[in-house]
């Protein structure tokens, strides 16, 4: 089960990000250090995440948040069974998500997440 799709872009201007997202698209803030984090007010699934440049190789073009662990772990292997190519290895973080990411048949940089429990 899809949990929610995050859309991932970078920038360097923390301000200027925060008010285009929440002035202009109406976003809540959902987290601001080190990444910023917003969300769709009342469709907490509607998310974009500024990543500052260079916090991450590759950079994600989105995420796609599966919802278990378990789920990650079927999909990497699915990847991998398939030959598709993993850019970051199947980790869990120290924040608390399992993911790796893998490029989509066009080369698309997609960040396959879930978050661990407890």
């Amino acid at each position: 089960m899809i949990k929610r799709i995050i859309a991932y872009s970078e920038g360097s201007d923390d301000a200027a990000t925060r008010d285009f997202y929440v002035r202009v698209l109406g976003l809540d803030v959902a987290m601001d250090d080190p990444v910023l984090g917003f969300r769709g007010g009342d469709r907490p699934a509607a998310q974009v995440l500024v990543l500052p440049p260079g916090s991450t190789d590759p950079v994600p073009r989105w995420g796609i948040d599966l919802g278990e662990p378990e789920a990650v772990d079927a999909a990497h292997a699915e990847a991998v069974r398939r030959g598709l190519r993993v850019v970051y290895p199947l980790t869990d973080e120290p924040w608390g998500v399992r993911r790796f990411f893998v490029e989509d048949p066009g080369g698309t940089v997609v960040n396959v997440l879930a978050h661990l429990p407890g």
